[in-house]
């Protein structure tokens, strides 16, 4: 990582904004859950859930989703600056996200990653996580207009 010093910390509600116009440089993809509400859910929810990478100066620079629901721990949003990339902030965040899943006892943490997304599977395999073919993500997006009838 050279000498670039980086820090993890958890966000808040009040940085939801930030955070999706990091993701706009930062992340492959996008999800149903992008905008203020679904960041700010996640972090009222979950608290520890959405790591932050900085340098010493405050530049966001890094994110992880360490997601732990009381039985799985997922991983989501991996994302790096393309600027800062190749200098050990993934590891950084991976690590941090690990820590977590370690103090609550998680068993396995499972990792999101775009089929598409070449570098990313690299960078997963580099972490020690291995592609599982056996499985495979339904979806199904959830009406948020539903009446109560």
């Amino acid at each position: 990582m050279s000498d670039l010093r980086i820090r993890t910390r958890t966000a808040r509600a009040d940085e939801a904004g930030a955070v999706l116009s990091f993701w706009q440089e930062a992340a492959e993809g996008t999800s149903i859950t992008d905008d203020t509400d679904g960041v700010v859910a996640l972090i009222t929810r979950d608290a520890d859930a959405l790591i932050l990478a900085e340098t010493e100066d405050g530049t966001l620079v890094g994110s992880v989703i360490a997601g732990y629901d009381g039985w799985r721990c997922s991983l989501y949003r991996l994302a790096v600056l393309p600027a800062y990339r190749r200098r050990g902030i993934a590891s950084v965040l991976l690590a941090a996200a690990e820590r977590r899943f370690d103090a609550v006892g998680g068993r396995r943490g499972d990792a999101m990653v775009l089929e598409s997304n070449e570098p990313a599977h690299r960078a997963w395999a580099a972490a020690g996580y291995h592609r599982e073919d056996r499985w495979r993500r339904w979806v199904k997006p959830l009406d948020r207009q539903r009446s109560t009838a």
